[in-house]
């Protein structure tokens, strides 16, 4: 979602006092440095932030936010973990760097393993026995969910999602590379539940953080998410 980026001038505004507090040693919640927003996101009400402090931390902050009378209020935040590559834009990302990729994304669908959580207003797909994302270049399905995997996506090239307990419980589906797919560029992003540690791309939280997301999310304020290294979405 980096096309048709139109330049704003000025950070969002927190109202103090509406943020969860965060963990002990977190980064305190700031109004987030997103400078970028895509032309046709407009009218988008809802926003989480994925904030790192440089290009080769591997933590930083996530922070969902609600746009209310033109102003941005910070509904939560918890601490945040990313690609144990880094981050780097998304544009010139590298698929298999562990490199979790920069800029301003859409949320297509919520999955997990666990049950829908109550309350859970996006569509919401069960993860199965049979349910794949595909990560081979050569196949029709790459970046793509797949039931049962195809013939043309080697088994060593996609992941099966069932194989990851715990993170895969609870998620979103980042839309990096996801409406046109380049080939070569990366499949696969999401925002999960953490793992053991840094991650191979993705933005993880705790899993409390994921159901409060999901709690929180609402499809019709279309929401983004803006994942950002320093200030790497000011241009």
């Amino acid at each position: 979602m980096r096309t048709a980026l139109v330049l704003a001038a000025a950070l969002l505004t927190a109202v103090t006092g509406t943020a969860a507090a965060p963990a002990a040693g977190a980064p305190a919640p700031v109004a987030p440095a997103v400078a970028a927003v895509a032309a046709e996101d407009a009218e988008y009400t809802q926003l989480i932030t994925a904030e790192a402090p440089g290009t080769t931390s591997t933590t930083g902050l996530l922070t969902w936010w609600d746009r209310r009378d033109g102003r941005w209020e910070a509904v939560g935040s918890a601490p945040a973990r990313f690609g144990a590559g880094g981050l780097v834009d998304g544009s010139s990302r590298t698929q298999g760097t562990s490199t979790t990729p920069t800029g301003v994304y859409d949320l297509p669908y919520a999955f997990g393993l666990a049950p829908r959580p109550a309350g859970t207003r996006y569509g919401y797909r069960p993860v199965t026995g049979a349910s794949w994302w595909c990560q081979d270049n050569a196949s029709r399905a790459y970046n793509r969910w797949v039931e049962g995997l195809p013939q043309d996506c080697r088994a060593t090239e996609a992941e099966r999602l069932a194989d990851y307990p715990g993170q895969y419980d609870l998620g979103l589906v980042i839309g990096f590379n996801y409406r046109q797919p380049v080939r070569g560029r990366g499949a696969g992003i999401f925002l999960h539940v953490n793992g053991r540690g840094a991650t191979a791309g993705c933005v993880s939280v705790s899993e409390d953080a994921m159901r409060a997301v999901l709690a929180w999310a609402d499809p019709e304020r279309h929401p983004r998410i803006a994942i950002s290294a320093g200030n790497s979405l000011m241009g």
